[in-house]
């Protein structure tokens, strides 16, 4: 596994609201929109797992991501200065099924935004954006090139409408539906497409290998057991019971 791992050298790490950061690396990098890569950025066992980061967006040899400090592992990544080095596994999971000609919205909640920059980029036609955050909005100004419409929800009513993200949604104004977030967000949102429109999932789990050996993202499903790092992170929301 170590020897899979490539090197990234970092362009660009900023803070773009608090304690969620913009990375960019310039590497021999490749993926879909939707796939991650397992990151490291320190030498020695401590923290002992790489993170799991989703590809924010892949373009002429550099790969952006966007990542939330959520441990030790993360705020050692947050320290990190342009011209250091770090380790990548990856690309990893599936991703995203890319359609043309329909009606087409992305939900995000929070750091789920992340994947969601690379989708609305790649998709056929654009898509409306419907991004919750429990506060301060961010990479909005990243979408506005590649999507339609922008609506913008906030726990706390500082920006846009005041309350969660699937508020503001009609599933029925659309063909399909691509959301990322937090589980209770997209359980929500797939009872609002039940029976009428097609939801398309990425699911957030807690990993340790990222390649499927370890079996610590399994999620229960209409097939059986899978797991987020290799069958997904994107399933269909009818296939997978989040």
């Amino acid at each position: 596994m170590k020897d899979s791992y490539k090197e990234g050298i970092i362009i660009e790490n900023i803070e773009i609201a608090k304690n969620i950061y913009l990375l960019r690396l310039q590497g021999d990098f490749k993926g879909a929109p939707g796939q991650f890569y397992m990151l490291r950025g320190w030498e020695g066992n401590d923290p002992f797992l790489p993170r799991p980061i989703s590809i924010a967006d892949l373009r002429d040899g550099v790969l952006t991501m966007i990542y939330e400090i959520r441990g030790k592992g993360t705020h050692i990544i947050s320290q990190l200065k342009p011209g250091d080095a770090l380790s990548l596994l990856g690309p990893l999971g599936n991703g995203f099924p890319i359609v043309e000609g329909k009606k087409i919205a992305i939900v995000s909640g929070g750091i789920g935004i992340a994947p969601m920059l690379y989708l609305a980029r790649s998709l056929g036609s654009k898509a409306v954006l419907y991004a919750g955050f429990r506060s301060e909005p961010y990479l909005l100004e990243s979408f506005e090139e590649h999507v339609s419409e922008i609506h913008i929800s906030t726990e706390d009513g500082s920006k846009g409408h005041k309350g969660f993200v699937t508020g503001m949604i009609d599933p029925e104004a659309y063909d399909i539906i691509y959301s990322c977030g937090p589980t209770p967000m997209m359980e929500a949102l797939g009872r609002l497409c039940k029976n009428k429109t097609e939801l398309i999932v990425s699911l957030e789990s807690h990993m340790a290998c990222g390649i499927g050996i370890c079996l610590g993202c399994t999620v229960p499903t209409v097939r059986g057991t899978e797991r987020v790092c290799k069958e997904g992170p994107v399933f269909k929301a009818e296939e997978v019971l989040i």
